[in-house]
């Protein structure tokens, strides 16, 4: 049995930490994918002779993409290996295990988009305009080809479909979100970087109003498959779980906020591009636009918040728990306990009491850590305050029933009047209390509030044999 340790950054929850990293690489990674489609068709647009001053547009265009998408970019890509490792490293080991042939064609294909991209920007100005189409056509395919292929890896993490029973490598890749998410992404791709077109334009001082609405007008052109976004959100939502489905429509009260405000960000930008930018013919100036490319961040984070939070208590769905834990382990460890192949000491700085609390901290970093502080953000010591040491120990042993979002406690009695301990001493300091001895009497009762929680999840979240768990590792 494989363990990872677990970096804590109390008070900042882990999970907060990699989702910054995230959103913000997700939202550059999209922008560079639908900027390599909207420079294709300004290019064309230059070559047609429809737009004089496209082929303008175009040479200032691809400037922002290199300094906001091959720059930040590649560093914030980087920066998510690094943080997602540091969180949860048994995820991502699952994902390279499966996926690593398909993630070495991504790269393939992000080679080909800087070679392309950096062509473009070095020789732009010496090449005919056929082949500056040819050079921004093969970037654009292969920004797209890494959407595609990376789509097929992180929407398995939700809906793994028929990779369960066969673990076929194109059955988890063309899983059942698979498509819905793929065209979802699309459109939001084609969505930023028409929105950063207007901006790119209101810094064009060469040219006037009516020059700048018409570049404009033609970028809202992008925005338009935006209509589509009601529909495929719709055919997203009936693939996935039902469980799923419902922690986002109010058995979550944060996912359901957060899809919320990424529907209305949507339809915020959604109806002021296909009314006013593109019936309309209306011209906007760097701030309406900048704060369109706002609401769009914030709709993108609410999507990730919820696309990440859907999955509970799963990383990935049916197969391993959020805390890195795989479903048929928790048996094993209830009786030999989830330290018992934990060779890693508390980090420097850490603060307990004796062995006990010792024992507790090191509990809290195997089974909470990933999405908890001890004190902080989304803190247990603040979740469980009004809680006494009774309720604390039944609601942890029945954590799948008392929180159906959460996955089994899996470990021993011991284990679990440890983390109580632990987490009362840090609450009131009292070193006696956390130090006595276990008593008989809790350790009785923590095991029979096991034993009738049982190691399973909650309700309907179970969907595969053990045997069928056991083989594929």
């Amino acid at each position: 049995m494989e363990v990872f340790p677990v970096n804590q950054y109390d008070p900042l929850m882990p999970g907060i930490l990699m989702a910054i990293v995230a959103v913000v690489h997700v939202f550059l990674a999209q922008f560079a994918v639908g900027g390599g489609m909207l420079l294709c068709y300004f290019q064309w647009l230059a070559m047609s002779g429809r737009c004089p001053n496209a082929r303008l547009f175009v040479h200032g265009y691809f400037k922002w993409l290199v300094l906001i998408s091959f720059v930040a970019g590649a560093v914030t890509g980087v920066g998510i290996w690094f943080t997602a490792i540091q969180v949860s490293a048994p995820t991502i080991g699952e994902m390279i295990h499966n996926f690593h042939w398909i993630w070495a064609t991504e790269y393939l294909f992000f080679l080909l988009e800087i070679f392309a991209g950096y062509l473009f920007y070095r020789y732009h100005r010496h090449i005919s305009d056929a082949a500056c189409l040819k050079l921004l056509g093969m970037y654009a395919f292969a920004a797209w080809m890494s959407l595609f292929l990376i789509n097929g890896i992180i929407s398995w993490q939700l809906t793994p479909g028929g990779w369960i029973e066969g673990h076929s490598i194109l059955a988890g890749f063309f899983n059942p979100t698979f498509w819905p998410s793929l065209f979802f992404r699309t459109i939001v791709a084609l969505t930023l970087s028409g929105l950063v077109a207007c901006i790119v334009v209101n810094t064009m001082n060469k040219l006037d109003q009516e020059e700048k609405r018409k570049l404009i007008n033609y970028a809202a052109h992008l925005l338009v498959p935006m209509v589509l976004m009601p529909v495929l959100g719709g055919w997203f939502m009936l693939a996935m779980p039902e469980d799923s489905r419902g922690w986002i429509i109010g058995g979550s009260p944060a996912m359901t906020l957060f899809m919320n405000i990424s529907v209305g960000a949507s339809l915020a930008i959604g109806g002021y591009a296909f009314i006013g930018m593109f019936l309309q013919k209306l011209y906007i100036n760097g701030a309406t636009a900048t704060l369109l490319l706002m609401l769009a961040f914030g709709a993108t984070a609410g999507g990730e918040f919820v696309r990440e939070g859907s999955r509970k208590p799963y990383s990935i769905r049916y197969w391993m728990y959020s805390n890195g834990i795989f479903p048929d382990q928790v048996a094993q460890m209830r009786k030999e306990g989830c330290l018992a192949h934990d060779p890693y000491p508390l980090t420097d700085g850490t603060k307990v009491a004796g062995e006990i609390t010792t024992r507790g901290a090191k509990v809290f970093r195997r089974q909470c850590a990933v999405c908890h502080t001890v004190v902080g953000i989304n803190g247990v010591t603040d979740l469980t305050k009004t809680w006494d040491e009774d309720q604390m120990r039944m609601n942890f042993a029945k954590l799948q029933h008392t929180k159906p979002f959460m996955p089994p406690f899996a470990g021993t009695a011991e284990e679990l009047e440890s983390l109580v301990r632990y987490l009362k001493w840090v609450e009131h300091g009292d070193d006696d209390a956390a130090e006595a001895p276990l008593e008989d009497e809790a350790l009785t009762n923590i095991q029979k509030w096991l034993d009738a929680a049982g190691t399973e999840p909650a309700s309907g979240l179970q969907h595969r044999s053990d045997v069928t768990m056991k083989g594929a590792r």
